[in-house]
């Protein structure tokens, strides 16, 4: 499944916050003005989303497909293996990554608002912002699961995380079969923004 599916989550007449609101106001008068083309803005803020941010934490992933220290440093502390790699900032002080394994598939939501691990991730998506994810991430997660093309066998434990403002999850996925050998930068092209979430897996090679 592609990190950039387009599947519509809706926003579920969720309340903007006063941040939301002030970026929204200043956004209008920018186009209203003519300075900003909204196409170009839109085109911007996607590839933010789906490509740049992600790739960050497509190289963190590839990093522990490889490197056995690595991998058991990223599960014991996040926040500092990321870190050694460059990519620290708001929204990854403490970070924690989440291993998925044939018995075990980790999702991340944020039930309450948005919290998002940005300096690896990148800007958080609108779907994952939208009230019916954050509630049904947690009500009926292989459901949600299921609307992003993933269906898991019923011998498979999901288990889902709430981020806080304190802490913020990195789902490890796994690695694809038939990748052996291959560079940390080619793997790093398998793993896409939503395996990262838990919403995907990584793309088969």
């Amino acid at each position: 499944m592609s990190g950039d599916h387009d599947h519509d989550h809706g926003h579920g007449g969720s309340e903007l916050s006063e941040m939301d609101l002030r970026v929204r106001t200043l956004e209008s008068l920018l186009v209203e003005k003519g300075y900003v083309d909204p196409a170009a803005l839109d085109r911007l803020i996607e590839t933010y989303e789906t490509k740049i941010g992600p790739r960050n934490g497509a190289r963190v992933v590839a990093k522990a497909w490889v490197d056995a220290k690595f991998r058991a440093w990223l599960l014991e502390d996040a926040s500092a293996a990321i870190a050694s790699l460059g990519f620290t900032g708001r929204q990854g002080e403490h970070l924690i990554a989440l291993e998925n394994t044939p018995r075990v598939h980790n999702m991340v939501v944020c039930t309450l608002c948005s919290c998002y691990p940005w300096p690896v991730l990148g800007l958080p998506p609108v779907w994952y912002k939208s009230a019916p994810y954050r509630s049904r991430a947690v009500i009926d997660p292989r459901g949600v699961l299921r609307e992003f093309g993933v269906t898991l066998p019923e011998d498979v434990e999901v288990r889902v995380w709430d981020s806080t403002a304190e802490v913020r999850y990195l789902v490890l996925p796994q690695r694809p079969a038939g990748t052996g050998g291959w560079s940390e930068d080619r793997l790093a092209d398998l793993v896409t923004r939503d395996s990262m979430i838990g919403t995907g897996l990584a793309l088969d090679p």
